[in-house]
């Protein structure tokens, strides 16, 4: 008897070559990205998208289009700009939570990959007359209706998923960190132009108080000089926190100090430049959705398998089941079919709203521009009519009221125009976020 079980396990091993050949084996060959090996000494700077030292990792790369869509994108941030200083410090920094989700996901498309192989495990039981029966049972599926199938497909649509998170996961990263920085920027030119205004107002409150002293001016003159002095002041306090609390921000969240980085870049950046991570994210996500709907498929139909135990009461042969069908099976059927449609609809929707999200950031960062361009003009007229009432004060031709109206009028024209310009920038690193091009997709 034990010869008959050695002879059944062999037709059994023999049956899951053959399976292998067939429909199963097929997709055996696409196989997950994992690094079992590699993985225990990768240090967190390391590229998770780049880790492929081995040939699995690398014939998914090269199968996966989206994996390979990642890859190709090109940062839009200028080489050795003051963003790019900043985005590698941030991106060195990172805890990089996605690329850990992303190493599980490819060590479970390594093993989904392997199960078209039989499975061998003991099975030990007590019999009515208090014996232990030990075997080692060998089991092969012959036709499973496409689950194993299934379970591949999900298994290397979930590392494309993963990997679309992370690199979601750096571009909010990098996004964050030049926002703060820009707003540290900004909060230092205001600063700036808000003390040259502070400056003149100081100097035009000591000429009002000497002539209020001589009776020469009314003293609520002077009065409203101190107001705005007192307004001035409050915006500088103002600015200068918001300046502290983004650095302080930016360097929690970066590898080195920031305060001392300096420059502003305008990004060469259209709504074409890449596809929005949210419609790949989307296009993931469906190949997903459908190959859970083939294991939802598969699990409501009957299937074959063959069995083999060796050992004691040896013993083998085919069985047929696995799933009950009833009444309503059909009714399931159809709508796990539906799962397809619904997933193709999704992707619809994310393309419409992706492309919704583009248009409408291009136009803002062109209205943007247009509209700091017009205040860089407005500031220069500013500027003019604040020359000439100058000369006109020197003159004796104007009170000191009037100029300083016109330099209150003055600083505001400057403080508009610092807000578009970086209204403007911002929407340019939001509009590079959106596509995933803050960062090179070799390097995250």
């Amino acid at each position: 008897m034990r010869q008959g079980g050695i002879k059944v396990a062999a037709v059994c091993v023999a049956a899951s070559l053959q399976a292998g050949c067939m429909g199963n084996a097929g997709d055996g060959a696409f196989v997950s990205r994992a690094n079992t090996g590699a993985d225990a000494t990768v240090t967190d700077e390391q590229a998770a998208l780049r880790q492929t030292p081995t040939k699995n990792d690398q014939t998914l790369n090269s199968e996966s289009v989206v994996i390979q869509g990642l890859l190709s994108r090109t940062s839009v941030l200028p080489t050795g700009s003051a963003y790019d200083r900043v985005a590698a410090d941030v991106l060195a920094a990172n805890a990089r939570a996605a690329e850990t989700e992303l190493r599980a996901a490819r060590l479970r498309a390594e093993a989904a990959s392997k199960n078209w192989l039989p499975t061998i495990g003991p099975n030990i039981s007590l019999n009515s007359l208090g014996d232990i029966v030990s075997q080692i049972v060998v089991e092969q599926v012959i036709f499973d209706n496409g689950r194993k199938k299934g379970e591949r497909a999900f298994a290397k649509a979930d590392v494309e998923v993963a990997a679309v998170a992370l690199a979601e996961d750096t571009n909010d990263r990098v996004a964050t960190g030049l926002d703060l920085y820009l707003s540290a920027a900004e909060g230092r030119e205001s600063s700036h132009v808000h003390r040259a205004t502070l400056r003149e107002m100081e100097h035009f409150e000591y000429i009002m108080s000497e002539r209020v002293r001589g009776g020469v001016s009314d003293m609520s003159d002077l009065n409203v000089i101190r107001q705005k002095l007192s307004e001035i002041r409050a915006s500088i306090s103002a600015s200068e926190e918001a300046t502290a609390t983004a650095l302080a921000e930016l360097n929690a969240m970066s590898i080195a100090p920031q305060n001392d980085v300096r420059g502003l870049k305008t990004l060469n950046i259209s709504a074409s430049a890449a596809e929005p991570l949210a419609v790949t994210r989307a296009g993931a996500q469906k190949e997903r959705d459908i190959a859970q709907a083939r294991i939802e498929r598969a699990n409501q139909l009957p299937g074959i398998n063959a069995e083999a135990a060796v050992g004691e009461n040896s013993g083998g042969g085919i069985t047929y089941g696995g799933a009950n069908i009833g009444l309503g099976t059909n009714a399931r059927l159809k709508s796990i079919e539906a799962a397809g449609e619904a997933a193709d609809r999704r992707v619809a929707q994310a393309n419409e709203d992706a492309n919704r999200t583009l248009r409408k950031l291009e136009g803002q960062v062109a209205a943007k521009a247009r509209q700091a361009d017009e205040a860089r003009g407005l500031t220069a007229q500013a500027k003019a009519n604040l020359e000439l009432f100058r000369a006109q004060y020197e003159a004796g031709q104007r009170p000191v009221m009037d100029i300083v109206s016109v330099y209150e009028t003055f600083d505001a024209r400057q403080s508009t125009e610092i807000a578009l310009k970086f209204e403007a920038l911002r929407l340019q690193i939001e509009l590079a976020r959106v596509q995933g091009v803050l960062v090179h997709g070799e390097q995250i």
